[in-house]
């Protein structure tokens, strides 16, 4: 229960406050305890948020399946835009933006395990299914297919700090992913 209440209240620090300013007695009184309290599980404000994106993070939900890869990539992106814009999807923005390179590499596990091989996943499945169904060319679960959603969204978000309308997502499936997988 104080284990929860101190993750959440890193997740909070982070998505209000950054990571420059986070600090273990501020996620403390928003737990609601001591920072010695903080300190005996957690040695450092690194290995803190690690462990409060990996236990936050949203799960994308499944698959959707509507019969057509063009529905099915615009509904992952409002799942992988919804997962972005949440309390922990905040948290790790802040800490992307923030952290300087050798720090942010402690962070690389929870990014790409957490975040961006599941979301690859699942474009993947998409991908596969369109396959089968004759949409899709052969070939087009190919990584540099598959990263292009996520790449382009993390590139919106951490270059040019903005967010993805839904008008957006419409012309990225239309402009670039439809014509990329064509048969």
């Amino acid at each position: 229960m104080l284990e929860r209440a101190i993750l959440e209240s890193a997740l909070e620090q982070l998505s209000t406050v950054g990571w420059s300013g986070l600090t273990m007695e501020g996620v403390a009184a928003g737990a609601q305890t001591g920072k010695a309290a903080v300190y005996r599980r957690w040695p450092s404000k690194e290995d803190l948020v690690v462990d409060a994106l990996q236990a936050g993070l949203p799960d994308l939900v499944g698959v959707p399946d509507h019969g057509s890869v063009r529905e099915d990539l615009l509904q992952l992106c409002r799942q992988m835009r919804t997962a972005m814009t949440s309390r922990p999807g905040y948290a790790l923005m802040a800490v992307l933006h923030e952290c300087d390179t050798a720090t942010a590499e402690r962070f690389h596990g929870v990014i790409v395990e957490g975040v961006i091989e599941p979301s690859v996943e699942l474009i993947r499945e998409v991908m596969r299914r369109g396959m089968e169904r004759g949409e899709v060319r052969s070939g087009a679960t190919d990584p540099f297919v598959c990263d292009v959603i996520p790449a382009m969204m993390m590139y919106r978000s951490k270059v040019c700090g903005s967010e993805w309308t839904d008008e957006e997502f419409i012309s990225l499936i239309d402009q670039v992913m439809v014509p990329l997988l064509r048969v």
